[in-house]
């Protein structure tokens, strides 16, 4: 079987909804990312794969590759698995170069919540089982799952450390392509005295609530994306893989707990590797609400020693569609500076009670 690596990794800085990138569409935010992973390799490019949740609509993979002047060549195909999409188009990649479809791929998502046409969210599940928002659905994580406002205070407030550490020693620098001379998240244009918001915040979504602004992500924009290719013709090219594609899964669980689909996607990983969760030495789970993040860690024994150790999305932001992405850019990025480990892998849970997981090895 062919191998899929990952050989390059970035993404854009990650702004609030309408603000640094509140004129650009996501083809316009895509477009510097894929011609910075496609340079040297423009004409081996068999596809570009983008998730995309809240539109404008149409094939934005086939017109961000326009905008970045890639060969007419590359056609392009955008997917919607809504906040899985950034990580299903790099598992899809993946697969297509297992398969032998292709050679080299460039996958990852794009989201501008700003300039998105749509004035509310689209439906997630039909009325007879019921169609929660999501922050409604991360308070029946928190009372299904039995996480306190205290844990999901707890845990919001060591990940906005663990941000601040990381852009402060240069590490999220590493992963940012700058766009119109923005080279940083927007949430570190100024620090908050978050210990104190966490404390004032009040449910927002539930009276008698547990699930706070504090403890949950906001609105955003942003793009991210990988350049994945057939191992043996990423070292033909000197390029040096970094992840090497294991295994995935994809999980459904009731549409009422979202947060809590990664659960069954990474068990079924695990089973079918004969791995425990022992043996995986960094995890990235998408924090859009404090309370998954504390289900899916208590659920599955995962220690937050490796869990978002740069901290996640409850800081700089969710980007939808790219967020799956920007995640699998961020261990990238982390095993480098890291020499023992052996096995990662990325997880997000979407709208509708969909989970995504993707396991990688460290290359050699």
């Amino acid at each position: 079987m062919k191998r899929a690596v990952i050989v390059k990794a970035k993404r854009t800085p990650i702004g609030k909804i309408n603000g640094i990138f509140k004129g650009c569409q996501p083809h316009e935010l895509a477009a510097p990312l894929l011609k910075h992973l496609a340079q040297g390799l423009e004409e081996k490019i068999n596809d570009v794969i983008l998730g995309n949740v809240v539109g404008p609509g149409g094939n934005i993979a086939r017109l961000s590759a326009l905008q970045a002047g890639l060969p007419v060549s590359v056609p392009g195909l955008t997917l919607d698995r809504q906040c899985s999409a950034g990580l299903e188009a790099i598992r899809m990649a993946c697969y297509y170069i297992q398969g032998g479809a292709g050679t080299c791929y460039i996958a990852g998502g794009t989201e501008s919540t700003s300039t998105s046409p749509y004035p509310s969210r689209s439906r997630f599940s039909p009325d007879q089982i019921g169609d929660p928002d999501m922050g409604v659905a991360a308070e029946y994580v928190a009372e299904k799952y039995r996480a306190s406002r205290e844990s999901q205070d707890e845990y919001a407030l060591l990940t906005y450390e663990r941000s601040w550490d990381a852009f402060e020693q240069g590490q999220l620098a590493e992963e940012i392509c700058p766009i119109e001379n923005f080279i940083l998240d927007e949430e570190f244009y100024k620090k908050r005295k978050m210990e104190a918001l966490i404390k004032r915040a009040k449910p927002i979504f539930k009276k008698d609530g547990t699930v706070t602004a504090a403890n949950s992500c906001g609105i955003h924009d942003g793009a991210s994306a990988v350049l994945v290719m057939e191992e043996e013709a990423a070292r033909r090219h000197g390029l040096k893989p970094i992840l090497r594609f294991a295994d995935s899964e994809v999980a459904g669980v009731h549409p009422h707990y979202p947060g809590s689909a990664p659960v069954p996607a990474i068990q079924a990983i695990l089973e079918r590797n004969y791995l425990t969760i022992d043996d995986i030495d960094l995890i990235e789970i998408n924090e859009a609400f404090a309370s998954k993040i504390v289900a899916c860690s208590s659920e599955l024994s995962i220690s937050y020693e490796k869990l978002n150790v740069n901290g996640g999305a409850l800081t700089i932001g969710h980007p939808y569609g790219a967020s799956g992405a920007i995640m699998v850019t961020r261990l990238f990025y982390e095993i480098q500076r890291r020499k023992s480990a052996k096995y990662v892998l990325a997880a997000i849970g979407s709208g509708g009670g969909i989970g995504v997981a993707l396991l990688f090895e460290v290359a050699d």
